[in-house]
């Protein structure tokens, strides 16, 4: 049973935390509250607000968060670095209260990075390589545990009275909301697709050129990302997209990153790049996909699959050893799915020592799992194969908190909200003995299960579409 404290006792805590502070700094205070669900509480957090935040991992962790105290963004070699130096100082100056608070209401700052640490171009709606927020608002929630944190710079008008009376206020409102989302009827979206763009025969020549290179002994692997334009009859509600993809993805981790009202990344992502928790590392060597429905021993006795997957669990052990860490790992992975989807897993994990998550997640990333092998040589190939900047796609996004816990998903199963258009990628391993049909379907079949999950698999009128010039519908291929 989760005490809520007096408002007396919440104005002391904060006249207790703003002495902690010199004459200004970032006061933290937090309340508990009655369980309710992040995701449908945050439209009551933004005031306004450019900037949201989600982490879907229910049954575990789910946090909403809204505005911005502290931000970062920048790009070059250097941002993982940054972003630590950043993260560290932003957690460690904070006025906070007393009394200890649990692991799920610690203060946090969140990070997003692109898959390379600069664009090719800084043109307008670029992706810097890192952008990390600590934000004003966060609601989080495990089990059947909630809290409210808010977090204000102190001086002129902003008081630590007032940091208490807004908290306060706003925890009161929220109580008092329904404790669900009230989620529409599956197939109510009322949206419908307008337009798709063809990607099929460009991958096709990308697929070709990159076998080469992996049959001639260049490289060893090679994941080539596709782009799908997505036009829409009127603009999406990326919560309502969440709400859907919490249904049917319940093994992975829904996120959203929200810069602008008409900009919003969101995904399921089933991919840990790593997470600690208590000294704990634990990262994720997924690689090998197919469709939900087939044997499964097509996938667990395929020479191919299990080669790919193989390479991925070789490189992070690899990396983890040569950071001094005794990584531990299953001799055979194993099945997990997510959504119609099916993928070799292998859960590798280590004690943490004195690392720091964010200096470990920049020697993983990429993985081979979405990049290719060797690294280097990899990447700069993708820069030549691929017509397209590939942003937030299989990128680390997440968190990290006051007591050096962290969690960075890979932003793989994601889609770019513009207005009326949705920005689909997705990709597929190429090694030897890769056939470039069954690559297209991969990629068909990983586009196509994100929009039949969130009701965008036939157009409003394809009479109209093809009228207008555009292709009909592609359904992905599941055989």
């Amino acid at each position: 049973m989760q005490v809520v404290p007096s408002f007396t006792d919440l104005l002391a805590a904060a006249a207790q935390g703003a002495r902690q502070l010199e004459e200004e700094g970032v006061l933290s205070l937090a309340l508990p509250l009655p369980c309710r669900d992040p995701l449908a509480l945050l439209p009551h957090l933004d005031d306004g607000e450019r900037f949201r935040f989600l982490w879907d991992g229910a049954p575990g962790l789910c946090l909403a968060a809204s505005g911005t105290t502290h931000r970062l963004d920048l790009s070059g070699p250097r941002r993982f670095e940054l972003a630590r130096r950043f993260s560290a100082m932003s957690l460690s100056r904070l006025g906070q209260q007393p009394q200890a608070v649990p692991a799920l209401a610690r203060p946090r700052v969140l990070l997003a990075f692109s898959f390379f640490d600069s664009p090719l171009q800084e043109a307008s709606g670029a992706v810097p390589g890192v952008q990390a927020v600590l934000p004003r608002w966060q609601l989080s929630r495990q089990g059947r545990h909630c809290w409210l944190r808010l977090q204000r710079c102190l001086g002129g008008d902003v008081t630590p009275r007032g940091v208490a009376e807004e908290l306060w206020e706003r925890a009161q409102i929220l109580s008092r909301l329904p404790a669900c989302r009230q989620e529409a009827p599956s197939g109510a979206s009322g949206v419908g697709i307008t337009n798709r763009s063809c990607w099929e025969a460009d991958y096709r020549e990308a697929v070709r050129q990159a076998l080469g290179l992996v049959e001639a002994g260049a490289l060893r692997k090679l994941v080539v990302a596709v782009r799908q334009q997505v036009g829409l009859d009127q603009p999406l509600d990326p919560l309502e997209l969440l709400a859907r993809l919490r249904r049917h993805q319940p093994g992975s981790c829904r996120f959203l990153w929200q810069q602008r009202p008409d900009d919003a990344l969101i995904g399921a992502s089933p991919e840990r790049l790593l997470a600690v928790r208590q000294g704990q590392l634990r990262c994720d060597a997924l690689a090998g996909t197919a469709p939900l429905g087939q044997p499964a021993e097509r996938l667990t006795q395929s020479t191919k699959d299990r080669h790919e997957h193989e390479l991925v669990v070789e490189a992070i052990t690899q990396v983890l050893a040569e950071a001094g860490l005794s990584p531990r790992r299953p001799r055979h992975p194993r099945l997990a799915r997510h959504g119609r989807l099916v993928h070799l897993h292998t859960p590798i994990t280590a004690a943490l020592a004195e690392h720091q998550p964010l200096a470990l997640a920049e020697a993983l990333h990429p993985t081979p799992a979405v990049a290719g092998l060797p690294r280097r040589e990899a990447m700069a190939w993708l820069r030549s194969l691929e017509p397209f900047e590939r942003g937030h796609y299989a990128a680390p996004i997440g968190w990290i908190d006051s007591a050096g816990d962290a969690e960075l998903r890979v932003a793989i199963r994601s889609g770019r909200l513009h207005g009326h258009q949705l920005e689909l990628t997705a990709g597929a391993g190429l090694v030897r003995g890769s056939e470039p049909e069954r690559e297209l379907q991969e990629v068909a079949l990983k586009l196509g299960v994100l929009q039949q999950q969130l009701n965008l698999s036939t157009f409003r009128s394809s009479r109209n579409s093809q009228a207008a010039g555009q292709p009909a519908a592609i359904e992905p291929t599941l055989h």
